[in-house]
């Protein structure tokens, strides 16, 4: 019997080398065709070279870690795991302030907790990023940011504080106790009504010097993105009139009946981060398919994967039991793998440093002891940013 030794990711941390040679049988850089018998070297943090065993060669002193497959670190494209904790206790769910329906200037890095369970957990799934922030429960409960999942603190893990302000569209965005917004429209109109006072805070000499209207200024401007959590298809089509209103960059999120309106979202050019494939459907989401992911593909929409938001359990997904669900279901085992590593880093404007194995890039990897989509396969080893912060021996 194989025996099994865990070491723990801040031993890793400390004692790896910078110097790294990883092999794999196989090794899908996402940049290219799949490598047979590969070799990645990594120095200082980045991809130094990757080829072929026979093209490169192993310098002396380089650490050699050995697979069967190797891919890029794998990217959760939304989640809320760093905000919302693995306890499902008040002093660990940190996603949501239901003070107010509209509360754009609250920062997921004031709330993200780098040391939190969830995240180790799924980076011994070869997870190495996340985009994570305010879960999907009001009409716009906050920022996201994009970290690794690996720091001691949220300084060392974050690489963008503020990636996006989410919106939600829909049942969710209901503040319930007959309160507003208690209505699709009423949700639209609050909405539009902060896109207008942005707007004329924009035109003003002196703009006005508070954290709400600088986000909002921002979202007008065009620096910052929204991030629309929208499952019906009319509340897809609403935000999609409110983006062309407003001359706004979105990215739609959940998007469980887009099936509906394929036409009408590749023709804005807006980019999808699907809902995960083996949600629960039920109310807005009751339309999900596990097909969905492969329909946007086909259409060359461009889509990526996420865990989502759980309310209870399971606490997380984890992105790649679903881009596995989602290869069983119209997508190519490539496909699906560049929903969580490559696409996924297009859509977060963030591929010139992650999701590929590429000279240059981000050493981020994981590593496999057979397909990663077989449900007996593991996770030998996640290395970021050149550091081994996980491992198993065997």
């Amino acid at each position: 019997m194989a025996t099994f030794a865990l070491f723990t990711a801040h031993l890793l941390f400390s004692a790896a080398s910078a110097q790294i040679a990883v092999r794999g049988e196989t090794v899908w850089t996402m940049a290219g065709s799949p490598i047979t018998n590969g070799v990645v070297l990594i120095n200082n943090g980045k991809i130094e070279r990757v080829g072929t065993a026979a093209q490169v060669p192993i310098p002396a002193g380089y650490r050699t870690i050995n697979a069967k497959v190797v891919t890029p670190g794998l990217i959760d494209a939304h989640t809320v795991i760093g905000l919302n904790g693995y306890l499902n206790q008040p002093h660990d769910q940190m996603a949501l302030d239901a003070g107010t329906s509209i509360q754009p200037e609250l920062r997921a890095t004031d709330a993200y907790n780098a040391e939190e369970r969830l995240i180790q957990w799924v980076r011994e799934f070869g997870v190495t990023t996340i985009h994570t922030g305010h879960q999907p429960s009001a009409l716009v409960p906050g920022q996201t940011m994009i970290a690794k999942t690996w720091g001691k603190n949220v300084d060392e893990a974050t690489i963008v504080p503020t990636a996006m302000v989410a919106v939600v569209l829909g049942n969710a965005a209901n503040a319930g106790a007959g309160k507003s917004p208690g209505t699709r429209a009423k949700q639209a109109a609050m909405l539009r009504s902060e896109l207008i006072k942005a707007q004329e805070n924009i035109a003003k000499k002196e703009p006005p010097k508070d954290l709400r209207a600088d986000i909002m200024m921002r979202v007008i401007k065009g620096d910052v993105r929204l991030l629309v959590t929208a499952h019906k298809d009319q509340d897809i089509m609403t935000a999609l009139r409110i983006a062309k209103e407003f001359g706004l960059k979105i990215v739609l999120d959940g998007a469980s009946e887009a099936q509906l309106v394929l036409d009408e979202i590749k023709a804005s050019g807006f980019p999808v981060i699907i809902h995960p494939t083996m949600a629960r459907a039920g109310g807005d989401t009751e339309s999900l398919s596990m097909e969905t992911a492969a329909k946007l593909k086909a259409a060359g929409i461009p889509v990526a994967l996420q865990s989502g938001y759980e309310g209870y359990v399971p606490k997380t997904r984890v992105v790649l039991f679903e881009a596995a669900m989602a290869a069983a279901n119209g997508l190519s085992r490539a496909d699906a793998l560049s929903l969580i590593t490559i696409d996924a880093a297009k859509i977060l404007g963030l591929d010139d440093r992650i999701g590929s194995i590429a000279p240059g890039k981000d050493a981020d990897l994981a590593m496999y002891d057979g397909d990663p989509f077989e449900f007996v396969s593991h996770c030998t080893g996640t290395i970021i940013n050149g550091k081994v912060v996980s491992e198993v021996v065997r």
